[in-house]
């Protein structure tokens, strides 16, 4: 795997951990309004005690995945700097392939 390669997979799984981030917080959106709606008239235990579990379970996994998305995304950047110039060279050798 050249360095271009790499650079494009690590932006990918960058993108990747993003998404997981937004799909984790939008689980936790979803349980809150459940719990909003519950404790609006419903009032059910069951809901009440399995929901708040879940919603702590989800909200330690949105700390999870926010860690280790700003941790490889540092990793993501200083590759790119380190190798700047090896990535360059390789984006502009597949441009001058493509236009040809």
């Amino acid at each position: 795997m050249d360095k271009l390669q790499k650079f494009e997979l690590m932006n990918k799984i960058v993108r990747e951990l993003e998404d997981l981030q937004n799909s984790q917080t939008a689980l936790i959106e979803k349980i809150g309004k459940i719990e909003v709606d519950n404790m609006n008239g419903l009032n059910d235990s069951y809901l009440e005690k399995n929901l708040g579990t879940m919603h702590g379970k989800i909200a330690e996994n949105v700390d999870a995945v926010t860690e280790i998305f700003a941790h490889f995304e540092t990793q993501r950047d200083d590759y790119a700097e380190k190798n700047s110039a090896a990535i360059a060279a390789a984006e502009a050798a597949a441009a001058a392939e493509a236009a040809n």
